[in-house]
C-alpha cells in the first residue's frame, strides 16, 4: 500500500509544510433574496498525518468550504481567497486539471453512500475504476485483484465474494467502507471526509471511525473531518475548528479548545450535548434562536442576537480571529473570534470548571448541586403500558400472480416490559432489531399476533371501536420527522387543534386550547397562522409534541424525537420533554439509538437485539454495569465530548453486520457478533448455539439475556 509520495512538477510545494492550506476563502451563492454568504474569510492549515476536525450547527459553512477544496461547487459560485496543496494554488485551475488531483492526491468521503456509489455497478468494478482512471497502464485483473485487498483492509466480510455485490445489497457501514477504500485507493495526501458517520448506528459509526483511522495510518494522510458530533472529535482529532455563519469563530488544539473555549457560541455546543458518563443529571443549554440570514448579515458579531454575554461593541464590529492562550504541545496557539474571551475565562475560573459547567453559568441555566445516582427502585404507582410476550412476524413470498410464503421475518419475537405513571422507558437498539415495529404494534391498538399489550388497565384484544377511541386520546406519538408529520397545506393552529376536532372539542376551546400549548412548548399564540414551513427543525418538532398534547394524554410514544436535530436545538427538545413530564406527569416510551440522549432523559433503559429485549434495567444500573456484551459493545461505541476520557477508553468493536430477522441465527441471537463468544472453549460455545438464553436477574431490578452475563464498566 505504501508508495513514495511525490510532489507535481512545478508545484514548489514544501514536503514538510502543510498539505493544505486554506487563505482568506470567500464563497457566494445566488439566490432570490440576495448573493449568500456561505463562506466568509475562512483560513486554517491540515498537515500531513493530522486529523482536523470542523464542527458548527447546519449551515455554517462546513461542507462549502470542503466541496471548494474540492472543486465541485457549482459554476454560480463565486469563490475568492486562496487553497493551496502542497504549495500548488487550487482556485483558478481548469476541471481537466483538478480531475488529476481529485481521488488520486485529494479524496473525498461523502456523508450518503448510496449516493456516492452507482448503483448499476458492483463494488469491486467502482473500487477498481477508481485505481484504472488515475493509473491507465494498470491492467483490469490486477486492478480487481487491488479492489479486493482494499475492501478486506476496510473490513468487509468474504471480500472477494462481496466485490461482485451491487451497492444496495450492503448495509449502509458497509457502503461507508466501500466509499474509504475508494478514498484511499491511490494512496492520497489529503482526505476530507464530509459527515461520514450521519445517519448510521454507533456501532457501525465506530466501526467506520476505526477504518478511517487505519486509513489515515496507512497513507499517512492528512484528514479533514466535518461533522456536528463533538463526541466524534474529540475522540479523533488534533485540532478543532468551530464555524458559524461562515466563518471560523474559534481554533486551536483539540484539547485547548474542549477545555478552555474560549467563544460562547463553542460553550453552548458544548453544553447542549448530554454526557453518556454523567452521573447526575443537570439541565443542557440549548442556545436560544436561529442563525442569522447569511443574505443580509447584521453589523457585528453574528452571534450577537444569540448571545448571553453580548455588549454594545458586539452589535456594532465584527471581532477578528485572535490569539486568546498557548497551543499546549503544538505550534498553533488558542484563537477566538470573541470581545469577551477575557471575561469567559475569569467566568471559568470562577466556578472552577469548563465546558458545560462554564455553559451553565453564562448562559443561566440553573445545574443541580452534585448528588447521588438514581436508585434502582421503582415509583409505587399504576402501570400505565404493559407489553407481554409480543409477537410479530410478517411473511416473506414470492411469486407475482401465485404467491406463496418462502419464509417469515420475525421482526419482533416474544419481548416484555412495562412502564409506570410518569416513568420514562429507554427502548435503544441498532436498525432493524424492532424498535419501530413495536411502536406501531402498541400504537396500532389490534389484537397482537402474539402476546398481550394492556394500555391503562385495558386490553387492546378486546376493544370495541368506542373504547379504541377512548384509550386513544390517552395514548400520542411523537414521530421522528417533524417536517413529514406536519401538514404543509394547514396552518399550524390548524395542524395541533386537529386531534381536539376529531374528538368533538368546540371550536373556541380549540383556539384557546391551541394558544396554551403553543405557549407550553416555547412559541407565540400568533405561531398558530403560520405554515409549517415557515419555522425551524426544532420549532417544528415543537409543533408535533403541541398536538400531541392536545387531547392531555397520559402515555407519549416518542420515535427518535430529536435525531434529525442540530445539537443546540436538540438541547431545547430534550429540557423541555423533561419539563413537561415533570409538570404533566407523562409516562414516555422513547425510542433512540443514541444512549447519551437515553441516558440524560430516561428511568430505565431496554435494549433490543433481533427482535429481542437483551438487557433492561434501572439507567442508572444498566450504564454502571452493563452485563449483555451487546450492551457493553452499544456503550463503549458512544463517544464522550471529552478528549482525555475519549483516548483513554476501550472500544469493543462488532463483527460484521446485523443478521436477517428472515434468518435468526440459532440459540443466542447476538452469537455470531459477540466478543465473548470467541473466548469460550467449546462446550460452553455449543451452550450458545443451541440453547436460546432467558432473561434473568442479574441485580436489583435488572434482567440480562446471556448465558455468561458479567457485569463490565465501559463508560
Amino acid at each position: 500500500m505504501e508508495r513514495e509520495k511525490v510532489l507535481d512538477p512545478g508545484s514548489g510545494g514544501d514536503p514538510g509544510g502543510p498539505v493544505l492550506e486554506v487563505r482568506d476563502l470567500e464563497v457566494s451563492f445566488p439566490s432570490e433574496a440576495g448573493r449568500v454568504a456561505a463562506v466568509r474569510g475562512l483560513s486554517f492549515d491540515v498537515g500531513a498525518g493530522e486529523v482536523l476536525g470542523i464542527v458548527g450547527e447546519s449551515g455554517s459553512g462546513k461542507s462549502v468550504s470542503a466541496l471548494a477544496t474540492m472543486g465541485l461547487l457549482p459554476p454560480q459560485a463565486r469563490i475568492g481567497g486562496s487553497i493551496r496543496f502542497h504549495g500548488t494554488e487550487l482556485l483558478g485551475k481548469s476541471d481537466v486539471a483538478l480531475s488529476r488531483i481529485r481521488g488520486r492526491r485529494i479524496a473525498m468521503v461523502f456523508q450518503d453512500p448510496l449516493s456516492a456509489l452507482t448503483p448499476i455497478f458492483t463494488v469491486g468494478d467502482q473500487v477498481a475504476e477508481a485505481l484504472r482512471v488515475h493509473d491507465p497502464k494498470l491492467a483490469k485483473k490486477a486492478a480487481a485483484e487491488r479492489a479486493v485487498d482494499l475492501l478486506d483492509l476496510v473490513g468487509i466480510p468474504h471480500a472477494r465474494a462481496r466485490s461482485a455485490s451491487f451497492p444496495h445489497e450492503f448495509s449502509g457501514g458497509m457502503r461507508q467502507r466501500v466509499v474509504i477504500a475508494m478514498a484511499i485507493a491511490n494512496d492520497p495526501d489529503l482526505i476530507i471526509a464530509d459527515e461520514p458517520t450521519t445517519a448510521l448506528d454507533v456501532t457501525v459509526q465506530a466501526q467506520v471511525l476505526d477504518v478511517l483511522k487505519t486509513a489515515q495510518e496507512i497513507t499517512g494522510a492528512g484528514i479533514v473531518l466535518i461533522t456536528h458530533d463533538l463526541g466524534v472529535v474529540a475522540g479523533v482529532a488534533d485540532r478543532l475548528m468551530v464555524m458559524y455563519a461562515g466563518r471560523a469563530v474559534e481554533q486551536g488544539a483539540v484539547d485547548e479548545v474542549f477545555g478552555h473555549p474560549r467563544m460562547p457560541y463553542t460553550l453552548g455546543l458544548l453544553g447542549s450535548v448530554p454526557r453518556l458518563d454523567a452521573t447526575e443529571k443537570r439541565p443542557l443549554v440549548p442556545i436560544e434562536g436561529q442563525p442569522p440570514p447569511m443574505t443580509d448579515l447584521p453589523p457585528g458579531c453574528p452571534f450577537t442576537l444569540r448571545c448571553p454575554m453580548a455588549v454594545e461593541r458586539c452589535s456594532a464590529e465584527e471581532p477578528a480571529l485572535e490569539v486568546v492562550g498557548p497551543g499546549p504541545g503544538g505550534p498553533e496557539p488558542h484563537r477566538s473570534a470573541c470581545w469577551r474571551s477575557g471575561d469567559i475565562e475569569r467566568v471559568e475560573h470562577d466556578v472552577a470548571g469548563a465546558g458545560a459547567d462554564t455553559a451553565a453559568t453564562l448562559f443561566g441555566v440553573r445545574a443541580p448541586a452534585p448528588g447521588a445516582a438514581g436508585t434502582d427502585g421503582r415509583p409505587d404507582r399504576p402501570v400505565v403500558l404493559d407489553v407481554v410476550d409480543l409477537v410479530k412476524h410478517y411473511p416473506v413470498t414470492t411469486g407475482s400472480v401465485f404467491r406463496r410464503r418462502v419464509g417469515t421475518v420475525h421482526a419482533v419475537d416474544g419481548i416484555s416490559f412495562d412502564i409506570r405513571e410518569g416513568e420514562v422507558l429507554g427502548l435503544v437498539g441498532e436498525s432493524g432489531c424492532g424498535k419501530t415495529t413495536t411502536l406501531m404494534e402498541i400504537l396500532g391498538l389490534e389484537p397482537p399476533m402474539g402476546g398481550r399489550i394492556v394500555v391503562l388497565g385495558s386490553d387492546v384484544a378486546g376493544l370495541g371501536r368506542r373504547a379504541r377511541v377512548a384509550v386513544r386520546r390517552d395514548l400520542q406519538v411523537v414521530f421522528q420527522d417533524p417536517v413529514a408529520s406536519l401538514d404543509p397545506r394547514l396552518p399550524v393552529g390548524d395542524v395541533i387543534g386537529e386531534p381536539l376536532e376529531v374528538h368533538g372539542v368546540a371550536r373556541p376551546q380549540i383556539r384557546r386550547r391551541v394558544a396554551e400549548l403553543l405557549d407550553l412548548v416555547g412559541l407565540r399564540p400568533d405561531h398558530a397562522n403560520r405554515y409549517p414551513a415557515e419555522f425551524s427543525g426544532g420549532q417544528r418538532q415543537r409543533i408535533g409534541i403541541a398536538r400531541a398534547l392536545a387531547l392531555e394524554p397520559k402515555v407519549l410514544i416518542l420515535d427518535e424525537p430529536v435525531s434529525a436535530l442540530d445539537v443546540s436545538i436538540r438541547a431545547g427538545v430534550i429540557n423541555l420533554l423533561e419539563d413537561l413530564r415533570a409538570r404533566l406527569g407523562l409516562a414516555f416510551l422513547f425510542v433512540a439509538h443514541d444512549l447519551s440522549v437515553v441516558r440524560h432523559v430516561a428511568d430505565r433503559v431496554a435494549v433490543m437485539y433481533l427482535g429481542k429485549i437483551v438487557e433492561i434495567g434501572a439507567v442508572d444500573r444498566v450504564f454502571a454495569a452493563p452485563s449483555h456484551p451487546y450492551t457493553q459493545a452499544l456503550l463503549s461505541a458512544i463517544p464522550i465530548p471529552d478528549p482525555a476520557v475519549e483516548r483513554r477508553r476501550e472500544r469493543i468493536l462488532l463483527r460484521g453486520d446485523l443478521p436477517s430477522p428472515a434468518d435468526p441465527p440459532s440459540g443466542c441471537r447476538f452469537r455470531t457478533r459477540c466478543p465473548l463468544f470467541v473466548e469460550l472453549d467449546e462446550s460452553r460455545r455449543r451452550r450458545c448455539v443451541t440453547e436460546e438464553p432467558p432473561r434473568a436477574a442479574v441485580g436489583s431490578g435488572h434482567e440480562a439475556a446471556c448465558h455468561f452475563a458479567h457485569a463490565r464498566e465501559v463508560v
